[in-house]
């Protein structure tokens, strides 16, 4: 989608699909997969010296976010999940259409079930399992509440997924284009307040 990073990506161990839209100051090293309609935004670092990042179809790594792999554990990240801005993955797994939240703390070992939360500013110490439908917070956290997040969660990638195509073509202001009160119902995901 876009012309690609600063960087060489010739590595035999990236692998990034090419309706993929990495931002040419994103950093990515090691063995690391993008599948289709992933979008990487500005000063994102992903790093996979061991193990593997796998970031699925349809999700988005924001901006400064850092993804890395743990020690004896990858990062799995699912399909349709936000990585919002200045998050920290490092060696967890996320189930599909997971929304963690701004500044959130992921740690090695942990495991985040589908259609979940993170809140912003929540730290997740390692080797915390969440079931899926959860909403999760504090310091150390813990769910908070059970809930299916999964359309407003889908929804919120979709978002990333239509400005990346924009941003590929040069376009930065797509969103103030979409009606996003018919385009969240759509995906039957709760207004916005």
């Amino acid at each position: 989608m876009l012309p690609g990073p600063a960087f060489p990506l010739t590595s035999a161990h990236v692998a990034i699909d090419s309706a993929a839209f990495v931002h040419p100051s994103a950093q990515i090293y090691g063995k690391v997969r993008l599948g289709a309609g992933v979008s990487v935004w500005p000063n994102a670092v992903i790093r996979a010296e061991a193990h593997e990042v796998v970031i699925g179809e349809g999700s988005n790594v924001q901006d400064f976010v850092m993804i890395h792999v743990g020690s004896g554990f990858p990062t799995i990240v699912g399909a349709n999940c936000s990585i919002t801005h200045r998050v920290t993955l490092h060696g967890c797994t996320l189930g599909d259409n997971v929304l963690v939240g701004i500044g959130a703390t992921i740690m090695d070992g942990s495991v985040i079930g589908e259609n979940s939360i993170i809140a912003g500013g929540a730290f997740l110490k390692e080797g915390t399992i969440v079931p899926a439908n959860s909403i999760v917070a504090g310091i150390p956290a813990v769910v908070k509440a059970s809930r299916d997040n999964s359309r407003a969660n889908r929804f919120n990638a979709w978002l990333y997924a239509k400005n990346a195509e924009a941003y590929a073509r040069g376009e930065h202001r797509v969103w103030a284009d979409i009606d996003l009160l018919n385009a969240q119902a759509r995906f039957g995901a709760e207004p916005s307040q």
